[in-house]
């Protein structure tokens, strides 16, 4: 990966949070690009100075996310429909969805503020 990461120890969000934040901000901004490689999970975490398994939730999360793949002879790669629009949609998406749970709504009730929100 030939974007800088670092990660405040110190700071109230999780390492896993801070690193997958600042992957899907450099996939934004274009610095990563679709079939671009990221540094192994163990790597990362040396050069970090964070545990493996840290960095491995980072990643798992960029996957589920679609941000990113995982291919056995590959490596973990930007995916190749990680368009920056699409990636900075996903991420509001799953934003949104986790305040809509917290805020005790039903999965209809937060489709429902989508939608009157796409009508504007």
């Amino acid at each position: 990966m030939s974007v800088h990461v670092e990660v405040d120890t110190t700071s109230g969000v999780p390492v896993y949070e801070q690193v997958r934040t600042q992957v899907v901000a450099h996939v934004a901004a274009g610095r990563l690009r679709p079939g671009d490689r990221l540094p192994t999970i163990r790597a990362l975490a040396t050069d970090l100075g964070v545990a493996p398994g840290t960095v491995a939730r980072a990643f798992r999360e960029l996957e589920t996310a679609g941000v990113v793949v995982t291919r056995r002879r590959t490596g973990t790669v930007v995916a190749d429909d990680a368009a920056p629009a699409h990636v900075t949609a996903r991420h509001a998406a799953t934003a949104y969805v986790r305040a809509a749970r917290a805020a005790g709504m039903t999965p209809d009730e937060a489709l429902d503020l989508v939608r009157g929100a796409l009508l504007t």
